[in-house]
Protein backbone atom coordinates (compact mmCIF):
# COMPACT_ATOMS: atom_id res chain seq x y z
CA UNK A 1 0.00 0.00 0.00
CA UNK A 2 1.71 3.31 -0.53
CA UNK A 3 2.35 6.23 2.08
CA UNK A 4 -0.09 8.52 2.60
CA UNK A 5 0.21 11.50 0.01
CA UNK A 6 1.88 14.33 2.40
CA UNK A 7 0.21 18.09 1.81
CA UNK A 8 2.53 20.28 3.65
CA UNK A 9 1.88 23.31 4.85
CA UNK A 10 3.83 26.49 6.49
CA UNK A 11 3.10 28.36 9.40
CA UNK A 12 5.48 31.78 9.61
CA UNK A 13 4.95 32.26 12.97
CA UNK A 14 6.17 35.27 15.13
CA UNK A 15 7.77 34.08 18.61
CA UNK A 16 7.57 37.52 19.94
CA UNK A 17 9.91 39.62 21.85
CA UNK A 18 11.48 37.07 24.32
CA UNK A 19 9.28 35.93 26.98
CA UNK A 20 7.72 32.93 25.56
CA UNK A 21 4.65 33.33 27.78
CA UNK A 22 4.25 36.42 25.11
CA UNK A 23 3.35 34.15 22.17
CA UNK A 24 -0.20 34.10 21.10
CA UNK A 25 -2.66 31.18 21.61
CA UNK A 26 -2.97 30.67 17.99
CA UNK A 27 1.16 29.62 17.61
CA UNK A 28 0.83 27.98 20.55
CA UNK A 29 -1.35 25.66 19.55
CA UNK A 30 0.56 25.05 16.23
CA UNK A 31 3.27 24.21 18.04
CA UNK A 32 1.83 21.28 19.71
CA UNK A 33 0.87 20.00 15.97
CA UNK A 34 4.28 20.70 14.23
CA UNK A 35 6.17 18.20 12.77
CA UNK A 36 9.51 20.40 12.06
CA UNK A 37 10.24 23.58 13.35
CA UNK A 38 12.88 25.87 11.96
CA UNK A 39 14.14 28.30 14.95
CA UNK A 40 16.13 31.74 14.93
CA UNK A 41 18.44 32.79 16.79
CA UNK A 42 16.23 35.36 18.80
CA UNK A 43 13.06 33.19 19.12
CA UNK A 44 13.15 32.09 22.80
CA UNK A 45 14.48 28.04 22.88
CA UNK A 46 11.55 27.26 25.49
CA UNK A 47 8.68 27.56 22.82
CA UNK A 48 10.50 24.45 21.63
CA UNK A 49 9.21 22.69 24.64
CA UNK A 50 5.67 23.12 23.61
CA UNK A 51 6.16 20.47 20.82
CA UNK A 52 5.24 17.00 20.56
CA UNK A 53 8.10 14.50 21.61
CA UNK A 54 9.00 13.40 17.27
CA UNK A 55 8.91 17.36 16.09
CA UNK A 56 12.04 18.09 14.26
CA UNK A 57 13.85 21.68 15.60
CA UNK A 58 16.46 22.94 13.53
CA UNK A 59 18.13 25.89 14.50
CA UNK A 60 18.33 28.47 11.52
CA UNK A 61 19.58 31.00 13.14
CA UNK A 62 21.58 34.78 12.14
CA UNK A 63 23.39 36.34 15.12
CA UNK A 64 24.38 39.96 14.20
CA UNK A 65 28.22 40.25 12.51
CA UNK A 66 28.48 36.41 13.22
CA UNK A 67 28.35 32.91 11.41
CA UNK A 68 24.52 32.50 10.02
CA UNK A 69 22.54 30.26 8.06
CA UNK A 70 22.11 31.83 5.06
CA UNK A 71 18.43 32.85 3.64
CA UNK A 72 19.04 30.25 0.56
CA UNK A 73 19.82 27.56 3.20
CA UNK A 74 16.64 28.28 4.84
CA UNK A 75 14.77 28.38 1.63
CA UNK A 76 16.39 24.85 1.16
CA UNK A 77 15.04 23.33 4.16
CA UNK A 78 11.59 24.42 3.59
CA UNK A 79 11.63 22.34 -0.04
CA UNK A 80 13.24 19.59 1.64
CA UNK A 81 10.84 19.30 4.90
CA UNK A 82 7.94 20.06 2.52
CA UNK A 83 8.91 16.15 0.84
CA UNK A 84 8.21 14.54 3.86
CA UNK A 85 6.79 16.43 6.61
CA UNK A 86 2.93 17.99 7.25
CA UNK A 87 3.10 21.03 9.08
CA UNK A 88 6.53 23.19 8.77
CA UNK A 89 6.67 25.72 11.52
CA UNK A 90 9.48 29.26 10.58
CA UNK A 91 9.59 30.27 14.43
CA UNK A 92 11.12 34.14 14.06
CA UNK A 93 11.59 36.64 16.89
CA UNK A 94 9.05 39.67 17.42
CA UNK A 95 6.98 39.82 14.36
CA UNK A 96 8.32 37.71 11.16
CA UNK A 97 6.74 40.81 8.92
CA UNK A 98 9.31 43.75 10.51
CA UNK A 99 12.44 43.50 9.07
CA UNK A 100 12.49 39.73 9.32
CA UNK A 101 12.66 38.74 5.86
CA UNK A 102 9.05 36.50 6.35
CA UNK A 103 7.64 37.55 3.53
CA UNK A 104 10.51 36.31 1.23
CA UNK A 105 10.14 33.06 2.57
CA UNK A 106 6.22 32.48 2.20
CA UNK A 107 6.64 33.81 -1.91
CA UNK A 108 9.05 31.19 -1.87
CA UNK A 109 7.00 28.16 -0.18
CA UNK A 110 4.11 29.60 -2.87
CA UNK A 111 6.19 29.12 -5.65
CA UNK A 112 6.44 25.41 -4.49
CA UNK A 113 2.57 25.33 -4.22
CA UNK A 114 3.06 24.97 -0.48
CA UNK A 115 0.49 26.45 1.30
CA UNK A 116 1.47 28.89 3.57
CA UNK A 117 -0.09 31.05 6.99
CA UNK A 118 0.99 33.71 8.73
CA UNK A 119 0.69 33.74 12.84
CA UNK A 120 1.42 37.73 13.89
CA UNK A 121 3.97 38.15 16.97
CA UNK A 122 4.73 41.08 19.73
CA UNK A 123 7.43 42.65 17.60
CA UNK A 124 10.52 43.91 20.15
CA UNK A 125 9.24 47.79 20.26
CA UNK A 126 6.48 46.71 22.23
CA UNK A 127 8.09 45.41 24.84
CA UNK A 128 9.14 49.24 25.91
CA UNK A 129 5.88 49.46 27.52
CA UNK A 130 7.45 46.93 30.28
CA UNK A 131 10.03 49.82 30.73
CA UNK A 132 7.64 52.82 31.13
CA UNK A 133 8.21 53.88 28.11
CA UNK A 134 4.92 53.78 25.99
CA UNK A 135 5.12 54.21 22.28
CA UNK A 136 2.78 57.11 21.76
CA UNK A 137 1.81 59.36 24.18
CA UNK A 138 -0.87 62.28 23.79
CA UNK A 139 0.31 65.52 23.09
CA UNK A 140 4.17 64.00 23.21
CA UNK A 141 4.33 61.31 20.11
CA UNK A 142 1.39 61.62 17.24
CA UNK A 143 3.22 58.53 15.88
CA UNK A 144 5.52 55.38 15.40
CA UNK A 145 8.60 55.50 13.10
CA UNK A 146 10.04 51.93 12.90
CA UNK A 147 13.67 52.21 10.71
CA UNK A 148 16.30 49.74 10.11
CA UNK A 149 19.56 50.89 11.22
CA UNK A 150 21.12 49.41 8.75
CA UNK A 151 20.11 48.71 5.11
CA UNK A 152 21.12 46.05 2.74
CA UNK A 153 24.10 47.91 1.58
CA UNK A 154 25.02 48.33 4.94
CA UNK A 155 24.24 52.48 5.51
CA UNK A 156 22.12 54.02 7.95
CA UNK A 157 18.90 54.71 6.49
CA UNK A 158 17.62 57.62 4.85
CA UNK A 159 14.83 57.69 6.76
CA UNK A 160 15.87 58.69 10.05
CA UNK A 161 16.27 62.11 8.95
CA UNK A 162 12.76 62.12 7.76
CA UNK A 163 11.52 60.69 10.75
CA UNK A 164 13.40 63.75 12.63
CA UNK A 165 10.84 66.18 11.51
CA UNK A 166 8.20 64.65 12.82
CA UNK A 167 6.42 64.50 15.99
CA UNK A 168 6.89 60.80 16.07
CA UNK A 169 8.68 58.45 18.10
CA UNK A 170 11.53 56.89 16.29
CA UNK A 171 12.24 53.26 17.08
CA UNK A 172 15.58 51.98 15.55
CA UNK A 173 15.46 48.26 14.83
CA UNK A 174 19.84 46.47 14.17
CA UNK A 175 21.34 49.78 14.98
CA UNK A 176 23.70 49.84 17.59
CA UNK A 177 26.51 49.99 15.66
CA UNK A 178 25.32 52.82 13.92
CA UNK A 179 25.12 54.61 17.17
CA UNK A 180 28.06 57.10 16.62
CA UNK A 181 26.19 58.40 12.83
CA UNK A 182 22.82 58.71 14.92
CA UNK A 183 23.93 60.32 17.40
CA UNK A 184 25.57 63.15 14.97
CA UNK A 185 22.48 62.96 12.65
CA UNK A 186 20.42 64.27 15.21
CA UNK A 187 23.42 67.03 16.82
CA UNK A 188 23.80 67.86 13.18
CA UNK A 189 19.61 69.13 13.50
CA UNK A 190 19.88 70.54 16.61
CA UNK A 191 18.26 67.73 18.19
CA UNK A 192 20.88 66.21 20.31
CA UNK A 193 18.83 66.63 23.67
CA UNK A 194 15.85 64.49 22.77
CA UNK A 195 15.68 61.70 25.05
CA UNK A 196 16.91 58.27 23.78
CA UNK A 197 16.63 54.51 25.88
CA UNK A 198 18.27 51.57 24.59
CA UNK A 199 16.67 48.30 25.40
CA UNK A 200 18.08 44.97 25.74
CA UNK A 201 16.91 41.56 26.00
CA UNK A 202 13.30 43.00 26.15
CA UNK A 203 10.89 41.08 28.14
CA UNK A 204 14.06 38.78 29.39
CA UNK A 205 14.91 38.10 32.91
CA UNK A 206 18.21 39.33 31.97
CA UNK A 207 16.98 42.67 30.30
CA UNK A 208 19.03 45.20 30.32
CA UNK A 209 18.51 49.18 29.58
CA UNK A 210 19.68 52.53 29.74
CA UNK A 211 18.40 55.86 29.31
CA UNK A 212 20.31 59.65 28.34
CA UNK A 213 19.78 62.07 25.31
CA UNK A 214 21.10 61.16 21.89
CA UNK A 215 23.89 63.14 21.73
CA UNK A 216 25.40 61.17 24.28
CA UNK A 217 24.17 57.42 22.49
CA UNK A 218 27.45 55.61 21.77
CA UNK A 219 28.64 56.69 25.46
CA UNK A 220 25.61 55.47 27.03
CA UNK A 221 25.78 52.15 25.48
CA UNK A 222 29.40 51.82 26.16
CA UNK A 223 29.56 52.83 29.86
CA UNK A 224 26.63 50.68 30.60
CA UNK A 225 28.00 47.63 28.35
CA UNK A 226 24.97 47.12 26.01
CA UNK A 227 25.16 45.31 22.57
CA UNK A 228 23.24 43.56 20.07
CA UNK A 229 20.48 42.62 19.82
CA UNK A 230 19.34 45.67 21.03
CA UNK A 231 16.48 48.76 20.36
CA UNK A 232 17.27 52.32 20.27
CA UNK A 233 13.86 54.02 21.42
CA UNK A 234 14.23 58.36 20.41
CA UNK A 235 11.39 60.66 21.72
CA UNK A 236 10.17 62.38 24.39
CA UNK A 237 8.11 59.61 25.44
CA UNK A 238 11.21 57.89 27.10
CA UNK A 239 11.23 60.70 29.64
CA UNK A 240 7.14 61.27 29.54
CA UNK A 241 7.25 59.39 32.97
CA UNK A 242 9.65 61.93 34.73
CA UNK A 243 8.60 65.45 33.31
CA UNK A 244 6.66 66.52 30.19
CA UNK A 245 9.01 67.98 27.32
CA UNK A 246 9.74 71.82 27.66
CA UNK A 247 8.33 73.82 24.66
Amino acid sequence: MPDQEITPELYLMGAGPGDPELITVKAYKVLQRADVVLYDNLANKALLDFTKPDCENIYVGKRPYDRFTSQERIHELIQEKALSKQIIVRLKGGDPYIFGRGFEEVLFARSLGIRTHYIPGITSMQASGLLDIPLTHRAVSEGIWAITGTKKDGSLSDDLRLAMQSNATVVIYMGMKKAAEIAATYLDQGKGNVPVAVVQHASLPHQQSATGQVKDLPALISANHLTHPALIIIGWVVAVQEASPKA
